[in-house]
């Protein structure tokens, strides 16, 4: 008889994308359950996921507290009964206070918890929940702020992609076009939308480029009609489901630094320039893309000197072939272990201990 997983999720799509793979990952040798936020839902199919809406209230706001530890008392009792009557078995966060009232109920009703974190800084969330916790799956054994007396819950994986991005074929070609692509992440990047289009119709004045942009739905109409005006060959969209496909068209990618958004990129063998949030939760999207850097798989551009510096670097980039095609040898080396078999047996074998 199959056990029964529940994975607790939600907010942006890097809390959300891990939680599905590991949903492929578990659902061949377990019934899966995916609980969530309504902004976590988003993301998640109902035809392909089952999922389960917990819509618990962020903690920020001081004049809002008492009410929203009332609401966190109320979401805990329910997540007790979701787990007790759907007999849940392990429990798996992605971190984020999204996660709270599922592992508070997980804790009274004494089940057996895994923590998981892509970032190399570990959440605060997961912090907090790292005494309680069975294993923590991690990218890396150099994660900022991890206490030294738990580094034995550490269980290092490959970084987690989608199951099918690994039949896609890697390409080591140089294409005529240089194929720019620009990704905000799930939460969006004005400074890509606003402060990037004049370097790129700089560049197009002497390279043949092609422009292939992810932003926000509002954004889609100006984009499209700047890059279409200025004769920019350019693909401008705000969801796309085989953005996998998308990646493996590109030359190189102008990106925000999510560990998700890196982890596909690096797979593919795909050079990027990271540009970190700067107001990213401890500054974990800095330590992501400075974890490429060292490995030399990729260029840092820190948001406050990116519009004096992007144009400099992208022209760089296009006329150094030796440098770009290094770095692509790089992301090869990075991950030539990386296998859907590999990653999936080793999850396997620690969930299920007893």
């Amino acid at each position: 008889m199959k056990k029964n997983f529940l994975i607790t999720t939600g907010g942006s799509g890097g809390h959300v994308i891990p939680a599905t793979i590991l949903y492929e990952h578990l659902s061949k040798e377990a019934n899966v359950i995916i609980s969530t936020d309504k902004r976590g839902s988003r993301y998640l199919d109902k035809n392909i996921y089952k999922f389960k809406v917990i819509n618990t209230p962020k903690l920020n706001n001081i004049f809002f507290l008492p009410f929203n530890l009332i609401a966190i008392l109320f979401l805990t009792f329910k997540s007790f009964f979701l787990l007790k009557n759907t007999k849940i078995e392990k429990l798996i966060s992605t971190g984020g206070y999204m996660s709270l009232p599922l592992i508070l109920a997980a804790k009274l009703l004494k089940l057996k918890i895994y923590l998981f974190e892509p970032n190399l800084v570990i959440g605060r969330a997961n912090k907090y929940f790292l005494n309680s916790c069975t294993k923590i799956f991690c990218y890396s054994e150099k994660i900022k702020n991890f206490p030294d007396s738990l580094k034995n819950k550490m269980v290092i994986i490959k970084p987690l992609v989608r199951e099918n991005i690994y039949r896609l074929k890697k390409s080591f070609e140089i294409k005529d076009k240089f194929n720019l692509l620009i990704v905000g992440g799930s939460q969006g990047a004005n400074i890509f939308d606003n402060n990037l289009k004049k370097s790129v119709l700089n560049i197009s004045k002497q390279f043949s480029v092609k422009i292939i942009q992810q932003t926000n739905e509002k954004n889609i109409s100006d984009l499209r009609n700047f890059y279409s005006k200025n004769n920019i060959e350019n693909t401008i969209f705000s969801f796309d489901k085989n953005f996998a496909n998308t990646i493996q068209q590109t030359d190189l990618c102008i990106t925000r630094a999510g560990a998700s958004t890196l982890a596909e990129l690096a797979f593919l063998n795909i050079p990027f320039i990271a540009v970190p949030l700067p107001t990213s939760r401890d500054n974990h999207q800095l330590e992501n893309a400075n974890f490429y850097k060292k490995n030399d798989c990729c260029w840092l551009v820190e948001q406050n000197i990116f519009d004096e510096k992007i144009e400099e670097v992208l022209k760089d980039i296009i006329n150094n072939k030796s440098d770009y095609l290094k770095k692509k040898e790089n992301l090869k080396k990075l991950n030539y272990q990386n296998t859907w078999i590999n990653v999936n047996q080793k999850i396997l074998k620690n969930i299920n201990e007893n």
